[in-house]
């Protein structure tokens, strides 16, 4: 009978609202994300970026990842590392955090977002001279 009436869509709604911090929190969570899920925590990088997941949603749309605070709306698909990369993508079913065979080697550099368009950019040197000069109005 309560799901005849809707009720039960009531109760997922204030679940939601609840899960994601009451009202205030779910506010904050849409307005940086577009959209209120509730999920299991799987794991958190060292980053601050958290990870979620919660099979009732479609394959594809059940994990998710909310991006460190620190970052605020300057968030990117880039602040993700590479071993949490996979399991977003379903490359492995095994968290990072959960992988024991996962190897670590000291030669293996630390992730680092991508800087493009930002003044911290890559700009490669160059010593020869353009074939193409731009045009400088006359003074």
């Amino acid at each position: 009978m309560a799901k005849l009436l809707g009720l039960d869509k009531v109760a997922t709604f204030f679940r939601i609202i609840r899960g994601n911090g009451g009202i205030f929190g779910s506010v904050k969570t849409l307005f940086r994300t577009d959209e209120l899920k509730i999920g299991n925590l799987i794991g958190e990088d060292k980053y601050g970026n958290r990870y979620y997941e919660n099979n009732a949603y479609f394959v594809g749309r059940n994990r998710w990842v909310i991006y460190a605070d620190k970052v605020g709306l300057n968030y990117d698909g880039s602040q993700v590392p590479a071993e949490w990369f996979g399991w977003l993508h379903y490359k492995t079913d095994l968290p990072p955090n959960k992988d024991p065979s996962r190897p670590k080697y000291k030669w293996m550099l630390d992730h680092e977002q991508n800087m493009s368009g930002t003044n911290q950019a890559y700009m490669p040197y160059s010593t020869t001279r353009p074939k193409i000069e731009s045009w400088q109005p006359p003074q």
